[in-house]
């Protein structure tokens, strides 16, 4: 079940992980052109009151690999990657539903625990080989422009975004188990609700409680390079949601009923 679940989503596996790392690389690779002309522009993002706190712009130096690629490249890693972890996880227990081929399926010998674990464990493998290979074309991408790579910042960010995408995933995985037809809609636009949650935390004060809601909040690369740590309270949350939401997934496919 795992190699036909990997095989139906492979095309999907291969677009999205194509699209981020091609985005990531070519930002590495337009950092030394544009790297004597980052002070200017750190100086005016610095200046831009709420718009600079939302991105966390004021607290690092665009001149520098790390700060380009904390904010330049962790946009892209935190957005299409958190897009891509709720699609895989989204409609993967709905789709058998959607599909018509529950009936098919759950007439095998195999358990419904066996079938969610198979499942989760596809979106797994899936989440985890796109990491790593966006995670070789950065580093390759950075030895090809001849800078040195900051590996300890450069190792936080993706593990922090990494997290990120496993707690989607287990959210949207334990959605998964409640709705019939499968919805592209529901994946994305908790990943993007998420996204704007961080902003106005980073924003206004009195949301700060957002970040404990919102993965985004322990990946800001502002706070990754500036601590030189993740901040392992809110990583716990996050884990803790993630864990809870695929455990739901578990006790509500096994009693549902299935059409």
């Amino acid at each position: 079940m795992v190699k036909h679940e990997l095989k139906q989503g492979r095309t999907s596996f291969l677009i999205w992980t194509a699209s981020i790392g091609f985005l990531v690389a070519i930002c590495v690779f337009l950092f030394p052109e544009m790297k004597g002309e980052m002070d200017g522009i750190s100086d005016m993002f610095s200046s831009m009151g709420s718009f600079t706190a939302a991105f966390g712009m004021d607290q690092l130096n665009f001149g520098t690999l790390t700060g380009f690629y904390a904010i330049e490249c962790g946009n892209v890693l935190g957005l299409g990657g958190a897009f891509y972890a709720a699609l895989c996880a989204v409609s993967i227990l709905s789709k058998e539903e959607k599909d018509g081929t529950a009936e098919f399926l759950l007439t095998h010998p195999v358990s419904r625990v066996r079938i969610v674990t198979e499942k989760l464990i596809a979106v797994l493998i899936q989440i985890t080989a796109m990491n790593l290979i966006v995670y070789a074309l950065s580093v390759a991408s950075m030895m090809a422009i001849g800078e040195t790579i900051p590996w300890k910042e450069i190792n936080l960010l993706h593990c922090a975004y990494y997290i990120l995408q496993l707690e989607l995933a287990g959210i949207c995985f334990g959605i998964s188990a409640f709705i019939r037809k499968g919805s592209v809609g529901a994946g994305l636009g908790i990943a993007a609700l998420m996204y704007f949650l961080n902003l106005v935390a980073n924003i206004a004060e009195v949301a700060k409680f957002l970040k404990y809601i919102t993965p985004f909040g322990y990946c800001e690369g502002a706070d990754i390079v500036t601590n030189g740590s993740l901040d392992g309270r809110m990583i716990a949350i996050g884990a803790g949601i993630g864990i809870v939401a695929a455990v739901v997934a578990y006790l509500n496919y096994t009693r549902k009923d299935i059409h």
